[in-house]
C-alpha cells in the first residue's frame, strides 16, 4: 500500500492499480485477487470449484422455474425474487444426500420430504405474501389440481392495495424436472370478482394436471385491477399481487 500524492486525486481502478480514500488520505495499491485460470487448476483449490459448481447450478434451477411460469410470474414478482430463489434452490440442493460434493442437484434434493417442504410456501412476492393477503378457508384437491373456496367475502377477506375495485384469482399446476430441464404448465380460467360484499363460492379447476419425472408444484395466483368507466386496469403497483406454492409432490 502506497498514499498517492499526485495533484490529481483518482478513485477507482485504472490498469491494475486501485486508487482509494481511507480516513482524509489518498492511497494506491495494485490489484491483488487470485487468476481465474488458477482456481480452475490448482488442485489447491478444489473446493473452491465445487462450491462454485453447485452455487451455479443453484442459480440455473431458479431460473428454470422462473422461465417455466412465464407470465404467472412477470405479474406477482420483486426485485429480489432471483436472489430468494438461489437461497431457496441452494437449501434444497444440500439436501441432495446421495452425490458427491461439487455435484449435489436440486432435482435431488426435491425427491426428500424436507426438499419438498423447503420449496412449499414459496412467495414469488415477497412484498405480496399470500399469507398477508389471502385470509380465506380454501381447499386444495391435488387429484385434480382445484382450489376451493367457500363464502368468500372480498372485502373482508382480502389485503387489497388502495384503488382496487376487482380481483382475479387464478390456479395452476407445474410439473418440472430440475434435471432436464422439461416442465409443463397448466392454469385454470381466470376468476375475476369486485371487492364487495357478496359472498361467492370460486372454484379454480386447470385444464389438466401435469405429470412427468419431477415434480408436481400446485400454485395460486392473485391479481388486483382498478376498474374505470368499464374497463379493468392492472394496477402500476404490483406490490400486492400474489404466486404462491401450496404444494410440492
Amino acid at each position: 500500500m502506497a498514499k498517492a500524492n499526485g495533484i490529481i486525486k483518482i478513485e477507482g481502478t485504472v490498469e491494475d492499480l486501485t486508487f482509494y480514500k481511507k480516513d482524509g488520505k489518498n492511497y494506491v495499491r495494485r490489484k491483488g485477487g487470485i487468476s481465474k485460470e488458477r482456481i480452475e487448476n490448482d488442485a489447491n483449490f478444489v473446493r473452491t470449484r465445487e462450491n462454485n459448481n453447485e452455487f451455479g447450478h443453484s442459480g440455473t434451477s431458479g431460473k428454470v422455474l422462473r422461465l417455466a411460469l412465464g407470465n404467472l410470474v412477470f405479474k406477482a414478482k420483486d426485485s429480489k425474487l432471483s436472489s430468494r430463489l438461489l437461497g431457496t434452490m441452494s437449501r434444497i440442493k444440500n439436501l441432495d444426500l446421495v452425490s458427491a460434493r461439487g455435484l449435489r442437484k436440486v432435482g435431488v434434493g426435491l425427491t426428500s420430504a424436507e426438499g419438498k417442504l423447503a420449496l412449499k410456501g414459496f412467495d414469488f412476492n415477497a412484498n405480496g405474501p399470500f399469507k398477508s393477503v389471502f385470509f380465506a378457508p380454501h381447499v386444495l384437491d391435488t387429484a385434480t389440481g382445484s382450489i376451493s373456496i367457500t363464502d368468500f367475502v372480498a372485502a373482508e377477506q382480502l389485503q387489497f392495495p388502495q384503488g382496487a375495485t376487482h380481483v382475479s384469482l387464478q390456479s395452476a399446476v407445474l410439473a418440472i424436472d430440475f434435471e432436464t430441464e422439461v416442465s409443463e404448465l397448466a392454469y385454470s380460467p381466470v376468476v375475476n370478482l369486485p371487492i364487495n360484499l357478496t359472498a361467492v363460492s370460486p372454484t379454480l379447476t386447470p385444464s389438466s394436471v401435469p405429470t412427468g419425472t419431477g415434480v408436481q408444484l400446485f400454485l395460486i395466483g392473485i391479481t388486483f385491477y382498478q376498474e374505470i368507466n368499464g374497463v379493468q386496469y392492472s394496477l402500476k403497483n404490483e406490490s400486492y399481487n400474489v404466486l404462491h406454492v401450496l404444494e410440492v409432490l
